[in-house]
């Protein structure tokens, strides 16, 4: 073992999922932004090109659409989530070659947090063939404090994360292909890997390295070449 790699504490990997374990773009994000847009059309019987534009919306204000829809129209979130990710995952999950080989090859805990249902994130980690490998799923019905919503980028819910983690902040690292989860992270002290894969949206438009990012990888491979980093 390297003399850099034995300074290194064991960390706490907290990876997110869409777009960083898997190419969401791809086939899977269409597929959720058509749901979503129905199921509002639906449960506020609107026409669907206002519960589109709702959608859109309420994701760019909040960080997530169901936010929104609690807030202004009192909608149930579990019957919400349900419709909106009611559909098989199996063939439209995209990943890198070895995925769960690169995983395997980081040293640590390995924890799910994302701001997508429970039941979906399961199916694709399923689909991913990477299930076991995580110890545990934050998901967005776990985001709710005081019966609020709070999902990422929440510096409460970061919090509360780490409360429920154990570990001190600069244990874990955070990965996660969105800029603004990454910079409430940093703030807490947490270690932060920007996921920036050129078949992704917006990767084009990065460009260096912002002070609250530690590393930035287009792919788990890079990422375990690359660990530990400073």
């Amino acid at each position: 073992m390297s003399s850099a790699t034995s300074k290194q504490p064991t960390p706490v990997w907290l990876f997110d999922l869409d777009n960083t374990l898997h190419n969401a773009s791809a086939s899977l994000f269409p597929a959720i932004d058509g749901l979503m847009t129905q199921s509002i059309a639906q449960l506020l019987t609107i026409p669907v090109a206002h519960a589109n534009q709702l959608r859109h919306d309420y994701w760019q204000r909040y960080g997530a659409t169901l936010i929104g829809l609690i807030k202004h129209h009192g909608i149930c979130p579990e019957q919400f989530l349900h419709l909106s990710h009611d559909f098989d995952v199996v063939d439209q999950v995209l990943c890198e070659s070895g995925l769960k080989r690169h995983l395997q090859r980081l040293p640590g805990r390995k924890v799910l947090c994302t701001n997508a249902p429970a039941n979906y994130a399961h199916r694709v980690l399923n689909e991913l063939g990477i299930q076991p490998l995580f110890e545990r799923v934050f998901s967005i019905e776990d985001m709710f404090l005081q019966q609020r919503c709070h999902p990422k980028p929440s510096r409460r819910l970061m919090q509360q994360l780490l409360s429920r983690l154990n570990v001190p902040a600069h244990h874990v690292i955070f990965v996660d292909d969105t800029l603004r989860n990454l910079k409430v992270a940093h703030q807490l002290g947490i270690r932060t890997v920007h996921f920036a894969h050129p078949g992704t949206p917006f990767s084009s438009t990065y460009a260096g390295r912002a002070p609250y990012i530690d590393l930035r990888v287009s792919s788990i491979k890079e990422l375990g070449q690359r660990y530990p980093f400073g």
